[in-house]
């Protein structure tokens, strides 16, 4: 079962990497839209009607796809000093707990998402003149992704695999804490040196 999940962790890694360069990619083109509606409002006299619909139609693209690789790679603050009243032990427990409710808001991104999406599909996004259901799809997108990193994250956690979580701290890549790692390794690794 390890051997699997280090294969999902692979293929989820690969879609995050590829979220994260569509949402990197979403938030330039929003800048450039943005700026373009700008330029042409105030120094050519006229307006871009579709750039305003279309920068926000890519924000709700850029955060529901960042928030989701966020869960993926530990990244987003958690509120941990409970943690630290309970035995080592339990900590483990918590996690998954936090993961379950991650995953529970994410199946309602996608329901509630795909419902509100169903009602507007008939109307049409001014401006862009397509259907008013891609205005809800980031937030179907974003829930499955949700679910899919935070599903992987329990499941690596029930196999004794590690998960990465906000202010885990390792810089020497060698799977140990700050302070534990073997001398000279993280220096090296800084300096391009191999050891």
């Amino acid at each position: 079962m390890r051997d699997a999940l280090i294969g999902l962790a692979r293929l989820t890694g690969a879609v995050a990497q590829a979220g994260l360069w569509l949402a990197g990619t979403g938030l330039v083109l929003m800048c450039a839209f943005v700026f373009a509606q700008v330029v042409a409002r105030y120094l050519l006299g006229f307006s871009l009607f579709w750039a305003e619909p279309a920068a926000v139609m890519l924000m709700g693209w850029f955060i529901f796809i960042g928030a989701a690789v966020g869960v993926k790679e530990g990244y987003h603050l958690s509120f941990d000093v409970g943690l630290m009243l309970v035995p080592e032990s339990w900590r483990a427990w918590f996690h998954t707990l936090s993961d379950i409710v991650v995953t529970a808001f994410a199946v309602g991104m996608v329901w509630f998402g795909w419902q509100l999406a169903a009602r507007a599909s008939t109307g049409v996004v001014p401006g862009l003149g397509i259907s008013r259901l891609w205005d809800f799809a980031p937030l179907i997108g974003g829930g499955v992704l949700l679910v899919l990193f935070s599903l992987e994250r329990i499941l690596r956690r029930a196999a004794g695999l590690k998960t990465r979580r906000f202010g885990d701290m390792d810089d020497a890549a060698d799977g140990l804490p700050d302070g534990s790692a073997a001398e000279g390794r993280a220096e090296a690794m800084l300096d391009g040196r191999k050891e």
